[in-house]
């Protein structure tokens, strides 16, 4: 028996599936997928489950944020920062973030209290007294980070090292245990030595809390928010335009159907 029926208007991530998003037609497990909110085009539906849901697993399964607690989000304006800062304001919970000078502003509108101009301040020097840390940006940021946690502090990487309990939930073998043991090596030694927690998130498509979110959707507490929008035959400059790194938001390719 499904839970849809032919014409529902329904939203979903495939990732991890073994299928790709841009094309025509996509195939969609029925437990991936969810209701469209009403309130929302194809568009703005397009841009929102993989973002979502990895602000929700994130926030709600593996750091179970709580209202007042202090939760770091880098990269604000990003298409992962602008729904992590609404869904954390939502919980209750206090928001930091970085942004260039042109977008402090707009960030701050989004729900953060705190924003750090990254071109003017480190925000290692600005902020302290954290509970969670989103890591969304390569390189040293993540270690930066752990200088503004506070005993306790969780860090829930999106962008790596990997550790062993990603390699233990993927049911890989031991060998690649042992390799992401030892990639994720540094950064445990440290999270122990401050007392931290760190755990790396591998996002998975999940209806159910697609359908959760679509209601945050519908009562308005969160809003897609979208940079640009590319025709289908323009998806190789989508994705380069997404390279840059600069985009306010999500990027969505559109499909005009005939």
């Amino acid at each position: 028996m499904t839970r849809f029926k032919p014409g529902d208007e329904v939203f979903a991530s495939i990732f991890d599936t073994g299928t790709g998003s841009l094309a025509d037609f996509a195939c969609v497990p029925e437990r991936l997928a969810a209701i469209k909110p009403e309130n929302m085009d194809f568009i703005e539906a397009a841009s929102l489950p993989m973002v979502s849901l990895t602000a929700w697993q994130a926030f709600t399964e593996r750091a179970h944020l709580r209202p007042g607690q202090k939760v770091f989000i880098p990269a604000g304006s990003g298409g992962i920062g602008t729904i992590a800062i609404q869904l954390a304001k939502h919980l209750g919970a206090r928001v930091a973030t970085t942004t260039s000078s042109a977008n402090v502003e707009w960030v701050s509108r989004l729900g953060a209290e705190e924003v750090v101009d990254y071109k003017k301040q480190e925000f290692e020097t600005v902020l302290s007294g954290y509970d969670l840390v989103l890591g969304t940006l390569r390189g040293d940021s993540i270690e930066k980070s752990m200088q503004i946690l506070k005993p306790g502090g969780k860090i829930v990487s999106l962008v790596g090292p990997l550790d062993v309990n990603f390699a233990r939930a993927r049911q890989l073998n031991i060998l690649l245990r042992i390799i992401f043991a030892l990639m994720s090596r540094k950064i445990m030694r440290l999270s122990k030595k401050r007392g931290l927690d760190y755990s790396f998130l591998f996002v998975r498509p999940d209806g159910d809390q697609l359908t959760q979110i679509g209601k945050l959707i519908e009562a308005g507490h969160i809003k897609p928010v979208i940079d640009r929008v590319f025709p289908f035959a323009d998806t190789k400059d989508a994705l380069a335009y997404l390279e840059q790194g600069h985009a306010k938001g999500k990027v969505v390719v559109e499909i005009h159907q005939e």
